[in-house]
This record gives structure tokens, sequence and C-alpha cells, in this order.
């Protein structure tokens, strides 16, 4: 039997879901948090880095438009489009827009009954995205989340020194 790498996804995820669940029974929600959000940010940052190397130029150099390309791929790398629905925009020169309609991680922490105290790591992801990349972000915050039932996730994420 050859696995699929949507099925290795889903069980990676089941994997992390059983993870999170346990480390907030035995050590509280907020530790889960925590250690969910450092993990995260760890991963992102590697899956930064491999994006950089593969763009053809020193993402230093690359406008606003690459730089939305650049993180929806870091995006579709951690989480395939069959487990979200969104992308990233660029809004100006340096302000990036990710959007997400639909997000695995927060309908399978809403069937595990943690949703209220769960806290999304999306700001740390975003982090560890721009730091593998290699780029600073002098903003990065949500202004909207499914996860408080917004329609939409909603992340703003400004890009310091773009074009330097």
């Amino acid at each position: 039997m050859t696995m699929q790498p949507m099925e290795v996804y889903r069980l990676w995820w089941l994997h992390d879901a059983r993870w999170y669940q346990g480390v907030a029974k035995r050590f509280g929600q907020e530790v889960a948090n925590e250690i969910n959000a450092e993990a995260l940010r760890f991963v992102a940052t590697r899956v930064g880095k491999q994006v950089a190397r593969a763009f053809a130029k020193p993402v230093n150099q690359a406008d606003a438009k690459e730089l939305a390309a650049l993180f929806e791929r870091c995006a579709d790398i951690m989480f395939p489009n069959e487990l979200r629905d969104g992308g990233v925009t660029a809004l100006d020169e340096e302000l990036l827009e990710l959007t997400m309609r639909q997000n695995f991680a927060v309908v399978m922490v809403r069937m595990a009954g943690s949703l209220e105290g769960y806290q999304c790591p999306c700001t740390e992801i975003h982090a560890g995205w721009a730091e593998g990349l290699g780029v600073e972000l002098s903003e990065n915050r949500a202004t909207g989340c499914l996860r408080h039932g917004d329609p939409q996730c909603r992340l703003l994420m400004r890009v310091a020194g773009t074009g330097e």
C-alpha cells in the first residue's frame, strides 16, 4: 500500500491534534498553545528558508507581488489547498494580506472541544516564514479570525525595507 501525500498530511495532523490535547490535558492549554506556537514557528522558518533557496533572485530584491507569491508558497507547503481555502495578496508595496475562509486546524480544534482556550499560532507562523525568507516584518497581526466566528481569517504582514 502506497501512502498518498494528503493521507500523510491527514495522519500527521491527527498526531498533532492528539499531541496538543495530551499536553493541554496534562499541563494546561496555555502551555499547549505556547509549545504549539514555538514548534510551528520552527517549521515555518525552515519552510521559508527552503522557499528562499528556490527563488530565482535574492528575496530582498523581490517586489510586493513576488513576496506575496513567496508567502503563498510557504503556506502551500505547510497547509495544502485541500486543507485550507485562502491566499496571500499584496495590498501595496509593503503590506501583504493573508486570508483564509476555511482552516482545517480550527475545525479540528473545534471538533476536539478545545476551541475556547485555543490560541491560533498564525502570527508566529508568519514570523517564521519571514525569518526563513530573510525579510523583516514591521507589522504582523490578525484583524479577523475564524476561531472567533469571523467569516474569514485576515492577517496583515508589513514587510520592512522592501526593495532596499
